[in-house]
């Protein structure tokens, strides 16, 4: 058995909204996986951030932060992590937005549980399958 099998996925969350930072975490850790809250991308970012078997979950639309321009925040720092937006107000063009980002999935709010953690899932396995050995 290799130790990806073994390792349990940690789910970065970052949204402004206090309640969604209790809820997330919660479904995410009744699912098995590890959860820790962010209130902003600087935040977030200001953490060591772990890589392998890791996702995040963020907000489109933080107090004084847009949530689009993670993946490309990470990419300037050398992090290879998937993103999963969330949304409360939706649009097409927020959409295409998200995708041309680079985000792994994109829900709106409020978002089907099962919906989300299988995208976290398939994230976390595309991650580990185009991931260089």
């Amino acid at each position: 058995m290799n130790a990806t099998a073994t390792t349990t996925a940690t789910v970065y969350v970052v949204d402004d909204d206090p309640s969604v930072r209790r809820a997330l975490p919660r479904l995410l850790r009744s699912a098995g996986m590890d959860a820790i809250a962010f209130d902003s991308l600087t935040s977030l970012l200001a953490t060591n951030l772990r890589t392998e078997d890791a996702c995040i979950v963020a907000d489109v639309r933080l107090e004084h932060e847009d949530g689009l321009t993670l993946p490309r925040l990470l990419a300037e720092r050398g992090l290879t992590i998937p993103v999963v937006f969330l949304t409360a107000v939706d649009s097409l063009d927020m959409r295409d937005g998200a995708l041309h980002a680079g985000g792994a999935a994109f829900f709106r709010k409020p978002v089907d549980d099962q919906a989300l953690i299988d995208a976290i899932r398939w994230a976390l396995a595309r991650e580990r399958s185009e991931s260089p050995r």
